[in-house]
């Protein structure tokens, strides 16, 4: 992308699609990672497949420059999986979580855009016509990023190759894998 020092797909920026953000009380981590797994083992994982439809971006706070990411529609199953997944960790969920949750760089401070995003994840981005599946590729100028978006692009399917839980980073990063299923295909 145009803006190659702003985000980087690496070891502590793990590529993902996000089905559900929630603050979790760090004393109930062993009880979110056991509802994570009740709710695969009646999962048909093989059935959770999303179609990239379109690469897109949006502003999340940086002048002139917006995050791209590949668009999914997500398939009936997903939805389901989502239901079914924040139904099973909500006990174990609060909100307005702080920065000291998050994974961060020296120096670096946790956005009030990704604050915000995690805080209303639920109920903005549950359910038909409102989740907004997506694997973020970079950030770009947006001159750049309108350009790339009025090209064509040829849809596919995407399967995700494990269900994990991770410790975020500014805009949504997956920065630290705490806990992960395989999901076979």
């Amino acid at each position: 992308m145009s803006v190659p020092d702003g985000f980087a797909l690496d070891a502590s920026h793990h590529p993902h699609i996000t089905t559900l953000q929630r603050y979790v009380r760090t004393a109930d981590l062993e009880d979110v990672y056991e509802a994570v797994h009740r709710t695969l083992a009646v999962t048909d994982t093989g059935a959770l497949t999303y179609r990239a439809v379109a690469l897109r971006h949006a502003d999340w706070g940086v002048p002139g420059q917006g995050l791209a990411v590949i668009l999914l529609r997500p398939g009936p199953r997903v939805l389901d999986f989502q239901a079914a997944l924040l139904a099973a960790i909500s006990p174990f969920t609060g909100s307005g979580g702080t920065a000291a949750a998050f994974v961060t760089d020296p120096g670096e401070d946790i956005s009030r855009s990704t604050l915000d995003w995690v805080d209303g994840y639920v109920p903005a981005q549950i359910g038909p016509d409102r989740y907004t599946a997506h694997i973020t590729v970079g950030f770009a100028t947006l001159g750049d990023l309108e350009a790339i978006e009025a090209e064509p692009f040829e849809a596919f399917t995407v399967r995700s190759a494990a269900v994990a839980v991770h410790q975020l980073g500014n805009s949504g990063a997956a920065r630290t894998l705490l806990r992960s299923w395989p999901t076979p295909h």
